[in-house]
């Protein structure tokens, strides 16, 4: 027997107001999958009483009396409906800069089970928890590195800011003294770096945008790759690799993939990013992703005329800058622009055409498609607006999934048998 979710939500709530946390919730939520372990940024007085106020508040509402705490968070446990994680994982993983759950889904279907997640926006939390039944933690900069549970494998879609190359001594939120020269600090790469440092996983992931290799003149990637292959002695290997390849969108980006030596005896070539998907894998073309028949998302006269006025004026100056449009009947092989987080001001990006009237804006729906969700499964349970932004932020989950899997032989491979 179970909570419902009316009762369970209730209780949620109830705790997340004893915990006095601004990752309350996400305390709770970590407190019930994990009862025993001490939750990241909860102290061990805050975990006591949040404990004990948790078996009393989830007795009352299940009813009847279990031999132990144990036996009685098994019965009321909250499992993710969308998305379950595996039953026997191969691996454990944690996500961090986590959106609304791409990594997730990818490394779970390639046998992971996710220990840890960190997201600082509010409305991809709600996605998240909505489809994952975890709540993720908050600002990964408040969090201490030795709070968060060990993993095999670090995923990181993380956000490139300019680095500063003068190491600026300061006490951070964590109460640690940086007295020494390093480049990443005042970047949440430094984050990456640090949690790497602590935990030392197996492999790590992380995707960012094209340009993160030529910004700054190549100055911050050589950063980002000194310290991972230099400073934190990963085997280390990257590639560019565009979506496209299994979603009918352009959408470029960077892997970069990692393997701690004396856990996994590994060369960077052996090292496998794909470049696409296998041969027997079901291309979903975008004619079949657009629908027919949609009212409601015509843009309006004034952006339709913004747009013409500003495709003109990049034109005259020769550039090829302006909005993208897709005119049915679609023809096979047809791929859209890139859909960013910009979306929902114009559709500027990804326009479809529609006989005798202005072009319309895409739905949700499709659009969460040319990133590989699956409208059937993943439920946005927020405003139109902010589905957008999100499937904008996000990544193409199938092409993460195939490195995914690449990372999941790694870790079952032979080579690992006879070390820790």
């Amino acid at each position: 027997m179970k909570l419902d979710p009316k009762q369970l939500g209730a209780a949620l709530n109830k705790l997340e107001a004893i915990a006095k946390n601004p990752d309350g919730k996400a305390i709770v939520s970590a407190f019930l999958h994990s009862p025993f372990a001490l939750p990241p940024s909860a102290t061990k007085a805050e975990y006591a009483k949040l404990k004990k106020a948790a078996i009393a508040e989830l007795v009352e509402r299940v009813g009847g009396i279990c031999e132990n705490d144990e036996q009685l968070l098994n019965r009321i446990l909250l499992e993710p409906t969308n998305f379950p994680p595996p039953k026997n994982p191969n691996f454990k993983f944690i996500d961090l800069f986590a959106g609304i759950g791409g990594f997730r889904i990818a490394f779970q279907e390639a046998g992971g089970r996710c220990v840890f997640t960190s997201e600082w926006d509010r409305f991809a939390k709600l996605t998240y928890e909505r489809n994952f039944g975890d709540v993720p933690f908050g600002d990964i900069t408040r969090i201490s590195e030795k709070s968060i549970p060990d993993h095999d494998v670090l995923c990181a879609g993380f956000p490139c800011q300019p680095f500063s190359l003068a190491g600026v001594s300061k006490k951070n939120s964590l109460g640690r003294k940086h007295g020494f020269e390093d480049e990443t600090q005042g970047t949440l790469f430094f984050d990456v770096k640090r949690i790497l440092h602590e935990k030392r996983p197996k492999a790590f992931m992380l995707e960012n945008v094209k340009n993160l290799v030529s910004h700054d003149k190549g100055k911050t990637f050589s950063v980002v790759m000194k310290t991972l292959e230099k400073d934190l002695g990963y085997v280390v290997n990257w590639k560019f690799v565009n979506g496209s390849k299994w979603v009918p969108q352009n959408r470029e980006r960077i892997f970069i993939v990692g393997y701690d030596p004396d856990q996994i005896p590994i060369t960077k070539d052996e090292i496998v990013i794909p470049n696409g998907p296998p041969a027997n894998y079901g291309y979903p073309e975008l004619s079949t992703i657009i629908q027919s028949k949609v009212e409601g998302h015509t843009i309006g006269p004034g952006t339709w005329d913004t747009l013409l006025r500003h495709r003109k004026n990049h034109e005259e100056k020769g550039n090829g800058f302006g909005y993208g449009i897709h005119n049915p009947p679609i023809k096979p092989g047809e791929v859209t622009r890139t859909i960013s987080a910009r979306y929902h001001k114009d559709g500027a990006e990804v326009l479809i055409g529609q006989n005798g009237d202005r072009p319309r804006m895409l739905t949700v729906e499709e659009a969460m498609q040319l990133q590989g969700y699956d409208p059937k499964k993943f439920v946005f349970p927020v405003s139109k607006t902010q589905a957008y932004r999100q499937i904008g932020n996000s990544v193409v989950v199938p092409a993460v999934a195939a490195c995914a899997r690449e990372i999941g032989k790694i870790l079952k491979s032979p080579r690992t048998a006879n070390l820790k």
